[in-house]
This record gives structure tokens, C-alpha cells and sequence, in this order.
């Protein structure tokens, strides 16, 4: 079908080929696409440092993520508007691999994700998006958002807490018995950022609401520190080497190194090195984050389509997400994928392609080298705020209490399911047991709407009388294995003392391997009754089903007529 080639497809670069090699890219474009990567670079600063720090990392990580894994699903990837880098959604798988393993092993595990993403293009699962229901979606991004803010307490509130404990009750626990100890001067600085990021969109939608935001926090900031009040910042709080042996306070303004994942710093501050029991030990992570990194891209792409009327292609964005992650991990990149509100920001500042995308890394890049000083003075309350507004976003709460006032029973239970397990235990449990139990329910609610009328002496599709040891049943539903034994359990009831018993199926849609068992089992059943079995007007499938299963008309008990008319003027009385 044409109109879901998008679905099926894939083609290395498909974004930048259709947008600028195969349409042609003209000096406007570049402008637009310059405007739009400028803006977006400028929003991408603070938010990529602040998403490292939240994930257990060091804020220039989540700059090498955006720089490099940027640049490049930008130019392999199938959606031309999507903004890559790091994500709210990856904090809450990121931050226990970065505690247990330390920054190498969340490379690593980053590197695995973006093999298992390629894997998943080449075998085409891209077009799988469309099965995931919406509750569960809203369900693991709500408790994300749940999990990333709590995770800000600690420094929105400037507590001197060490690293909080690993299950979501104990830091809770810990977090409540530390609150007397709120310092002030930090607690002001991230109130009066949140504050700036929640008004600030009524005097002015041009300027993203978190630049003033965290400008304000950090003059705050800057202010209490030079009167001895002491509120910790980017530069008091990470350092880094110097070629000349001492350290560095903030962020390194260099250009990302390459260097191999595994000779990165472990937990323990040594190199982790590789090895198979490492690459089993880190496999379930990467696996859920290649299976997030998948969700979190398509879903971007969704929304962009529905932004531009574009169409992405769902492989070849899995195929960019996959190069992106396998190549910055090398440079210090940790995981990336498509960011919805970084691509939103790009098609409202207008972009044309995919260049916008090339031009928000190098954007990324010239403030790592240049404003690197700058950065340092960034507060980590301010950056805490930042987190909750992006936690807030994250969650779509209105479109959850909408869900929760107006969804059926079982999308509740499913939204509710996800969102706990999320909270409590981890996504990947969450999504998980998250979608095997939207399976179980959807399928309940059909195998409910499969019903057995009794028409016997119903004159709309029988016009004569009927002998008293004749019985008509129409089925309207699927006969599969969730619908079909009770179906046929009730038929056997409803054929005692009957001599035939006609099933009138056109409104049987599918008959499945369980469907069929059942149909053989009540077969066996009315032969002992000495009952005769007339099945009529079948669709297609169910005697496709019935021819594979070689299933042969059987003289006094099993009939076939192609109508129910022909069942009752030929069947013998």
C-alpha cells in the first residue's frame, strides 16, 4: 500500500535525500534550515548538560551526545525534522548503569542499544510503533516523569544528601527525612527559576522560557556565592584534568576525544575493560534502551508528520538512531534519540531539512568551546527546575487525566500498570507487563463481542418452519482460541436432543487454530449424539483455515452448504 511505504521502507539518509538531494536545496533553505539550527542549538545547551547530570554523568557528556549523535543521525536518519541527543525518557535506565558501572559501562551499553537498533531496521520493525497502545505510552512517561522529579529534590532543595539509594520508596524515604535540612539560598534560586520557567511563556513565546530562566537562577546564584551564602554550581561541583596535571573546574572546552568505551573510568575510577561476561551483564540495559531510543524516535517522527504533513520512514530512522549511538559512545556520547520538544522547537523556528539538525550540533560544539567558562557559573538548583518543567512536559498529564476521565476500564488499567511498575520497579518491567496486558484485555473484549444467536424461528432468515429436531445458530464474532470454547461449549448444550444442528457463520470473520480445535472437539461430541453438523456461508479465512487443515465433509455428521437457504432446501430431513 503506498500510503504506509513509510512504514516499510529503508534507505541509508532518507531524510537528507528526499529533503535536499531529490527536492533540490536552495539558499533559502540553507537560511531557514541556519535560523532554525541556531535557535535549537541555543535551547540544547543547558537541557543536554542538565539530562547528562540527572543520568549520573558529567555535563559534557550530554554536549558530546548532542554534537555527535546529532550530527550524524541528522545526515542516516528518515525523519528530516527530528532533533537527536539526550533524552528526560533514557534518565531513569541510565542512572542505575552509570552508578554499577560508571561511565564506561554506560557507553558500552550505549554502543550494544545502537547494534540492536540497526538489527531492528535491517529486519524492518520500525512500522511495530503502531501496536504499542497509547495507555502504555502514557503510562511509562508519566512515571518517568514521577522518577525524574524526584531525582531533582536533592539539588532543588540543596540538600547534602550522598548518592540516593537504588529503589524509588528508599529515596523517597530519604529524601522526606533530609528536608529540614533545606538550604535557603539554593531553594530561592530554584524557585525563582521555576517560577521565570512558568510565567515567562505569557509575555513571550519567542524566547524559550528556560534561557531567562536559568540567566536569573544563575545571577542568583552568582550573587549569593559572593556573599559566603554558598549555592553549588556546574563548576563547583564537576572538574576535569588538565594536560599539565592539575584540574579543570566545569566542563572541558574541548573538541570530544575519541577514545575506545571500555577504557573509560568504571565505578571504581578504573578502567572497565571488556569482556563477555561485561557484554552479558550490560545486555538487558541496552536492550531497553534500544527498545526506548525506538519508541522515543518514532514517536517524534509521528508527531512531526502530524506537525508538517511530511512522512518519515520508520526503518531508516531506527537505521540513523542505530549509527548515531554506535559512534558517539566513541567520543563520549552517551545515549541519543529524537527529542520531541527539541524537533517541535525546529519546525516552529522553521526548518526546511535535515540541516537544521547538522547546524544544531556545530552550534552545540562552538558553546562547548567558547562558552565553556560560562557554563561553569550554571546553578544546580537552576538545573533542577529545568528538569522538573521538563519532567512535567514529559508526563502529557493532560492527556493522562484525560485518559483517566474517558477511557474505557481496561486502557485504565493498563495506563495505571505501566505507571506504577515505572515508579516502583523500572520501565522495561513496566512495558512490558504493560503490553502483555493490553493483549489480554483487547483480547477478552473480543472473545466478549463473539455471540451465538439462537435464529431457529427467526422468519428475517428462515421463511418456513423447521423441523422441532433442527436447530439454526448464528455466530457474529472471531472463533479464536479466547472466544471459541465457550462458543462451541454452548452449542453442544443447546444441540441435546436436536438431530441437526445448523451453523449459520457469516459473520465469522476468523477461525484459528484454536477456533478449529474447538469446531473437532464438538464434532467428536455431536457424533456421539448421532447429530448431524451443517456449517454455512463461511468467509474466507475460516475456510482457508478449514482447507489447510484439510477438514472434509463427513457423511451423517459433518456437512458444508455455501448458504443457509441451500442448508435448509438440501440437507435431508
Amino acid at each position: 500500500m503506498p500510503h504506509r511505504a513509510h512504514l516499510f521502507s529503508l534507505t541509508p539518509g532518507h531524510a537528507i535525500y528526499h529533503s535536499c538531494i531529490k527536492n533540490g536545496y536552495k539558499l533559502k533553505n540553507l537560511k531557514q534550515d541556519l535560523l532554525a539550527g541556531i535557535s535549537v542549538g541555543i535551547i540544547a545547551i543547558p537541557l543536554a548538560m542538565a539530562l547528562a547530570i540527572a543520568s549520573g554523568v558529567p555535563p559534557q557528556y550530554g554536549l558530546y551526545t548532542a554534537i555527535v549523535a546529532g550530527f550524524i543521525i541528522a545526515l542516516t536518519g528518515g525523519s528530516r525534522y527530528s532533533i537527536s541527543g539526550p533524552t528526560a525518557a533514557f534518565v531513569v535506565l541510565l542512572y542505575p548503569i552509570a552508578q554499577e558501572f560508571g561511565l564506561a559501562g554506560l557507553l558500552m551499553a550505549t554502543v550494544m542499544s545502537g547494534i540492536i537498533l540497526v538489527l531492528m531496521s535491517l529486519l524492518k520493525l520500525g512500522r511495530l510503533i503502531q501496536y504499542i497502545p497509547e495507555p502504555v505510552t502514557l503510562g511509562f512517561t508519566g512515571g518517568i516523569g514521577v522518577v525524574i522529579a524526584v531525582l531533582q529534590i536533592k539539588d532543588f532543595l540543596g540538600l547534602s544528601l550522598p548518592a540516593l539509594p537504588e529503589h524509588f520508596i528508599d529515596k523517597v524515604y530519604t529524601l522526606a527525612q533530609a528536608l529540614p535540612a533545606a538550604d535557603g539560598p539554593s531553594t530561592i534560586v530554584a524557585i525563582a527559576t521555576l517560577c521565570i520557567m512558568l510565567l515567562w511563556p505569557r509575555f513571550s513565546s519567542q524566547v524559550p522560557a528556560h534561557l531567562p530562566a536559568i540567566l536569573v537562577g544563575s545571577l542568583l546564584a552568582l550573587g549569593f556565592n559572593r556573599y559566603g551564602a554558598e549555592v553549588e554550581t556546574i563548576g563547583t561541583r564537576f572538574q576535569y584534568p588538565l594536560a599539565g596535571g592539575g584540574i579543570g573546574m566545569g566542563i572541558p572546552p574541548f573538541i570530544p576525544a575519541f577514545e575506545l568505551p571500555w577504557l573509560q573510568q568504571g565505578s571504581d575510577g578504573q578502567p572497565l575493560g571488556l569482556s563477555w561476561g561485561m557484554l552479558q551483564a550490560l545486555l538487558p540495559s541496552a536492550f531497553a534502551i534500544a527498545m526506548l531510543g525506538a519508541i522515543e524516535s518514532l514517536l517524534c517522527a509521528v508527531v512531526l508528520d502530524g506537525m508538517t504533513g511530511k512522512r518519515h520512514s520508520a526503518n531508516s530512522e531506527l537505521l540513523g538512531q542505530g549509527i548515531g549511538n554506535i559512534i558517539a559512545p566513541f567520543f563520549g556520547g552517551i545515549p541519543a534519540t529524537a527529542a520531541i520538544a527539541r524537533s517541535a522547537a525546529n519546525v516552529k523556528a522553521g526548518a526546511s531539512s535535515p540541516i537544521s539538525g547538522v547546524i544544531h550540533s556545530l552550534v552545540l560544539l562552538i558553546g562547548l568551546l567558547c562558552l565553556a567558562n560560562i557554563l561553569a557559573y550554571l546553578p544546580m538548583p537552576a538545573m533542577a527546575s529545568l528538569l522538573l518543567v521538563v519532567a512535567w512536559n514529559m508526563s502529557e498529564a493532560p492527556k493522562a487525566l484525560h485518559l483517566l476521565k474517558s477511557a474505557p476500564r481496561s486502557d485504565i488499567i493498563v495506563f495505571l500498570t505501566c505507571f506504577s511498575l515505572t515508579v516502583v520497579f523500572d520501565m522495561v518491567i513496566a512495558i512490558t507487563v504493560g503490553i502483555l496486558l493490553a493483549a489480554l484485555l483487547f483480547m477478552k473484549e473480543i472473545a466478549d463481542m463473539t455471540r451465538l444467536y439462537d435464529i431457529s424461528k427467526n422468519r428475517r432468515y428462515i421463511d418456513k418452519p423447521l423441523p422441532d429436531t433442527w436447530l439454526v445458530l448464528k455466530i457474529n464474532g472471531p472463533l479464536f482460541f479466547a472466544a471459541a470454547d465457550s462458543i462451541f461449549s454452548e452449542i453442544k448444550l443447546l444441540s441435546d436432543h436436536k438431530r441437526t444442528v445448523i451453523l449459520y457463520m457469516d459473520g465469522v470473520s476468523i477461525l484459528d487454530a484454536g477456533g478449529l480445535a474447538a469446531l473437532n472437539k464438538l464434532t467428536k461430541e455431536l457424533k456421539q449424539k448421532d447429530t448431524h453438523l451443517v456449517i454455512t456461508d463461511l468467509q474466507f479465512q475460516p475456510i482457508r483455515t478449514l482447507a489447510k487443515a484439510k477438514v472434509q465433509p463427513v457423511d451423517k455428521l459433518l456437512y458444508f452448504y455455501p448458504t443457509l437457504k441451500d442448508a435448509i432446501e438440501r440437507h435431508p430431513q
